[in-house]
């Protein structure tokens, strides 16, 4: 009998909310419910909750570069997505990872901000994701608040996309879900420019972790073999239906449903 090939290996390196909705809790559940196996590598513990962020306190950066590294020894890494970071020191010690295994496709999700507006990061980790980590990755997802503090509030989308770009990275997802329009528009841009623009129909409600669902599944996508466009595509519709089906577990925002509900029990 022929063995099972396992899934793919996606390492997570990202921050804990203990509401489960946002962080390393979206990010296992995206990457387990598209068929990846999740390696998480934990930067930060948080006290927050659905309505905001309270409180970050960074793992110190050579634990987080150790977990790493014990993973990589061991596992067939396939992608790696990176959400919160906390502070420049284990931007650092990340960044000194990737150097070690570029051929592993990376999503960087650029967590600055939680969703109830609190900072997540100190300044100087901008300075970090520009020079060192922005290199080294495959795909840049930054929500409206993010793409302006990385390339500045100048310029339109596209020339703030395209100065991103001349940082280094290969791709960027410049997300539309928080910009004052009537729909919401993804756009992808590549080094020759855009390579295509998604546009969704807003829901109507506020989501937490949203942002961690669509970079975890376009890195699982990536990890199964599709093409960055191609993975970009289905993962956001992956997401929309997470959303679209969303729940609301406290008093603040709604969760996506990342995976689909059990069937009930038939008598």
């Amino acid at each position: 009998m022929k063995a099972e090939t396992p899934p793919p290996v996606v390492m997570i390196i990202a921050g804990n909310d203990p509401s489960g909705g946002a962080g390393m809790a979206a990010d296992i559940q995206a990457v387990s419910a598209l068929g990846g196996h999740p390696a998480p590598v934990l930067t930060a513990l948080t006290v927050q909750d659905t309505r905001n962020a309270y409180r970050v306190d960074a793992v110190a950066a050579a634990l987080v570069a150790e977990q790493a590294r014990a993973v990589l020894a061991d596992l067939r890494v396939r992608a790696i997505k990176i959400g919160l970071l906390a502070n420049s020191e284990i931007g650092e010690a990340v960044a000194d990872l990737l150097a070690d295994h570029p051929s592993i496709p990376v999503v960087l999700d650029p967590v600055l901000v939680a969703a109830g507006g609190a900072t997540l990061a100190e300044d100087a980790l901008t300075t970090t994701l520009l020079k060192r980590l922005l290199p080294a990755a495959t795909l840049l997802t930054p929500n409206a608040l993010e793409i302006r503090r990385l390339a500045g509030a100048a310029g339109d989308r596209d020339s703030r996309a395209q100065a991103l770009l001349r940082h280094g990275c290969r791709y960027v997802l410049a997300k539309g879900g928080d910009e004052d329009t009537p729909g919401v528009e993804n756009v992808l841009y590549g080094r020759d420019g855009l390579v295509e623009s998604f546009r969704w129909r807003r829901l109507p409600d506020q989501y937490h972790g949203s942002g961690c669902t669509l970079a975890s599944a376009i890195a699982t996508l990536i990890a199964r073999g599709r093409p960055v466009p191609a993975a970009v595509a289905e993962a956001q519709r992956y997401t929309w239906q997470a959303l679209q089906q969303a729940y609301r577990p406290g008093n603040g925002q709604h969760v996506p449903r990342r995976f689909p509900p059990l069937p009930r029990n038939t008598p």
